[in-house]
C-alpha cells in the first residue's frame, strides 16, 4: 500500500522527447501555472496524456524545461547561458511564469538580447522588390485591391498615396532601390565636398587680406581709419552655394514626402540640416547691405559657420557603423556617468594633494610659492590632474619636488585604473550592437514568415473548455500575466466561453507575428 501511494504521488512529464519525473507536491508550489494544472483530477482529459507510458507530453524546448522544473524544486529561476533570451522569454510565457522571477545573476543575460533588438529596430533591412508571384500581379485579395486602386478600407487610392512612400524611400532609405542608392551617393558626395570647402576656407592660401580706409566720426571729429578685411576666394563660396542648393532640395523633398511631420521635426539630424542651411542664405541676403547692423550680423554669421561641420552626422543615414556608435553611446550612459564621477573624484583629490606637496620645500621668503612652482592654487591643479589621469601629459605643468613627483605617479596610476574599469563595458556594448546590426543587414528577408497556427479543437495542445472551471478556481498571477488584462475573473471568461490555455497560445502567436 505504501509503495502504490508513493507511486501515485509521482508524475512523469515528457517535454520534447526528454522525460522528467517529479512529485505532484513539487508542481503545486506555483499555483496557477501550467504545470500546476497537471495535478488537477481532470488533467488527463485536458492535456496530451499517454496512459500506456503514464506521462504528459509537451512539444516544447526540452533544454529550457529543465530550468523551469528546477524553479519548482528550488524556488530559484535561472536562465541558461546557451539559450537566447527571447526564446527563454517565450518559454516562460508558455509555462505561465513571471519573467521578473529570474534571479539577479541571470537577469542581464536574459534581457540583453531583447534590449539590443528593441534599440536596433532602425537597422531592419527594407522589404525586397515584389517577386513575380506577388499577389498584386497574380491576383488575390491584395492584388485585386491594388489593381482596382482601392485601399483596404474601400477608399480610392490617389496618386499621392502611391508617390509619397516611393519618394520618401528614395531620400530616406538608401537600400530601397538602385535610384535611392544614387541619391545616397550624391548626398554623400556633397557632404564631403561641403566639409572640405569648410576646411579650405580657413587656409591662408585661399584668403586675401585687403586694407580698407573708412571714415569714422567721433563727436564732431571725423578721421580715417585703416580696416583689415579677410576675403575668402570666391570659387569656394560658389562651391558651398551648390552644396547648399542640393541640401535645400533634399530637405524640402523630405519634408514634403514625410509621412509624419511631427516626428520629422523632432529628429536631431533634421534639425542639423536646417541649422546648417539657414546661415548661408542669411549671409547672402545681408552681403549687399552696408549698414553697421548688417555688418555685425554678417560677422556673427561667419562665426556660426562652424555648424556646417555638423553635416558630418548626416553620414549616419548611410553607414551602419555610425548608427551603431550612436546606439552604443546611448546604451552606455551609465558607464560614461560612472567614468565622469571617477575622474571628478580623482581630479579633486590629486589637485589638492599636488598643491600641498609642491609647497614642501618652498622658499620661506615666498609664502605663496608663486616663484617656486606652477601650482599656485588648487583650481590650477585641476588641469594638471585631468591631463595626467588621462595619460596625455602635455608637460605644461609638472611637479618639481620629490613629494610632488610621488603624487604625480599615484595620479597617473589611478587614472589608468579609473579609465580601465568602465571602458570594457562600453566596448562590449559596441561589439554586441555591431554584431546584431551586421546580422540584420546580411540576413535575407523572408516574404512568408512561418507563423504557427493556433491550437484547433481535436489537437493535443488544445485546451478543452472543461478546463475553464479549473483555471478560474486558481486565480493567481497567471491570470494577470498570461491571460492579459480584461480576462481575469470568472465573469468575463464565462461570457466568452474561451479556454485560458488556448487564449494564451493565441496571444503568443499574435505576438510572434507582429
Amino acid at each position: 500500500m505504501t509503495c502504490s501511494a508513493s507511486d501515485s504521488e509521482k508524475i512523469v512529464i515528457n517535454c520534447g522527447g526528454i522525460r522528467h519525473e517529479t512529485y505532484r507536491s513539487t508542481l503545486k508550489t506555483l499555483p496557477g501555472t501550467r504545470l500546476s494544472w497537471l495535478t488537477e483530477p481532470d488533467a488527463y482529459s485536458n492535456f496530451d496524456y499517454d496512459p500506456k507510458s503514464d506521462e504528459f507530453f509537451f512539444d516544447r524546448h526540452p533544454a529550457t524545461f529543465a530550468f523551469i522544473l528546477n524553479y519548482y524544486r528550488t524556488g530559484k529561476l535561472h536562465c541558461p547561458n546557451d539559450v537566447c533570451g527571447p526564446l527563454f522569454e517565450e518559454e516562460l510565457a508558455f509555462w505561465g511564469i513571471d519573467e521578473t522571477d529570474v534571479e539577479a545573476c541571470c537577469w542581464m543575460n536574459y534581457r540583453q538580447h531583447r534590449d539590443a533588438e528593441e534599440a536596433l529596430d532602425s537597422f531592419e533591412q527594407p522589404e525586397p522588390d515584389a517577386p513575380d508571384d506577388d499577389p498584386a500581379l497574380t491576383g488575390g485579395a491584395d492584388g485585386d485591391l491594388k489593381r482596382l486602386c482601392m485601399q483596404e478600407d474601400g477608399r480610392r487610392t490617389t496618386w499621392w498615396d502611391v508617390v509619397r512612400p516611393n519618394m520618401w524611400a528614395l531620400f530616406e532609405d538608401p537600400y530601397s532601390s538602385k535610384y535611392a542608392r544614387y541619391v545616397a551617393f550624391g548626398s554623400l558626395f556633397f557632404i564631403l565636398l561641403s566639409i572640405s570647402t569648410f576646411c579650405l576656407e580657413t587656409h591662408e592660401a585661399f584668403n586675401t587680406i585687403y586694407n580698407k580706409t573708412e571714415n569714422v566720426t567721433v563727436g564732431n571729429v571725423t578721421h580715417e581709419e585703416i580696416v583689415y578685411e579677410v576675403v575668402t576666394d570666391g570659387w569656394l563660396t560658389y562651391v558651398e552655394g551648390v552644396c547648399v542648393i542640393w541640401f535645400t532640395i533634399e530637405v524640402m523633398a523630405r519634408v514634403v514626402f514625410c509621412p509624419d511631420k511631427a516626428e520629422f521635426f523632432r529628429s536631431a539630424l533634421n534639425i542639423i540640416d536646417f541649422v546648417a542651411i539657414v546661415p548661408f542664405y542669411l549671409e547672402v541676403a545681408l552681403s549687399g547691405l552696408s549698414s553697421k547692423t548688417a555688418k555685425d550680423v554678417l560677422s556673427f554669421l561667419r562665426v556660426v559657420r562652424f555648424v556646417r561641420i555638423l553635416r558630418i552626422f548626416k553620414l549616419t543615414r548611410h553607414f551602419v557603423g555610425l548608427r551603431v556608435l550612436g546606439h552604443t553611446l546611448r546604451a552606455s550612459t551609465n558607464e560614461f556617468l560612472l567614468l565622469i564621477i571617477f575622474l571628478a573624484l580623482g581630479v579633486l583629490i590629486f589637485a589638492t594633494m599636488i598643491y600641498y606637496a609642491e609647497r614642501i620645500g618652498a622658499d620661506p621668503d615666498d609664502p605663496t610659492a608663486a616663484a617656486h612652482t606652477n601650482f599656485k592654487n588648487i583650481p590650477i591643479g585641476f588641469w594638471w590632474a585631468v591631463v595626467t589621469m588621462t595619460t596625455l601629459g602635455y608637460g605644461d605643468m609638472y611637479p618639481e619636488t620629490w613629494s610632488g613627483m610621488l603624487v604625480g605617479a599615484l595620479c597617473a596610476l589611478a587614472g589608468v585604473l579609473t579609465i580601465a574599469m568602465p571602458v570594457p563595458v562600453i566596448v562590449n556594448n559596441f561589439g554586441m550592437y555591431y554584431s546584431l546590426a551586421m546580422a540584420k543587414q546580411k540576413l535575407p528577408k523572408k516574404r512568408n514568415k512561418h507563423i504557427p497556427r493556433a491550437p484547433q479543437p481535436g489537437s493535443p495542445n488544445y485546451c478543452k473548455p472543461d478546463a475553464l472551471a479549473m483555471a478560474t478556481a486558481s486565480p493567481h498571477r497567471l491570470m494577470g500575466n498570461v491571460l492579459g488584462p480584461g480576462m481575469v475573473g470568472s465573469g468575463s471568461m464565462m461570457g466568452t466561453g474561451d479556454c485560458p490555455l488556448a487564449q494564451e497560445e493565441i496571444i503568443e502567436i499574435n505576438r510572434a507575428g507582429d
